[in-house]
């Protein structure tokens, strides 16, 4: 149901690493984005290849703060999955908000097909995957 629901809906699925506030889930949630966060599906200690596994398995973006993500997935060679990286000038909760609340709609059939993608403030710097 939740893949359907984020087909039909033109939702991002996304798991929120642990550097992304709740506040920021549930934005994105109320816009209806199906979004979990690291510390709800596993343990918040979990390993970033054991987040890449996850955020493969269940086909979801993974959000995050964190380049070492990025790497992992850039160095598989594989298309899947996507990983969009949050480097904005401020990490207040509003400002995340606002940031995620333009880009994901932009972002969103880039992220089925796989992308590794950079949200800046006011730009956004996608890398098709795999990455060569």
């Amino acid at each position: 149901m939740a893949r359907e629901r984020a087909d039909v809906c033109g939702c991002v699925k996304i798991i929120a690493d642990v550097n992304i506030a709740p506040r920021t889930v549930e934005h994105l949630r109320s816009l209806g984005h199906h979004v979990v966060r690291v510390s709800e599906v596993m343990s918040a200690r979990a390993s970033d290849r054991e987040i890449v596994e996850y955020t493969r398995r269940e086909g979801r973006a993974a959000l995050t703060q964190d380049l070492d993500l990025t790497t992992i997935v850039a160095l598989s060679g594989d298309g899947q999955p996507s990983v969009l990286t949050l480097r904005l000038p401020s990490s207040r909760v509003e400002a995340v908000n606002a940031s995620l609340e333009a880009a994901l709609p932009a972002l969103e059939g880039d992220v089925r097909q796989g992308i590794a993608a950079t949200i800046e403030e006011g730009r956004i710097r996608r890398r098709s995957l795999p990455i060569s």
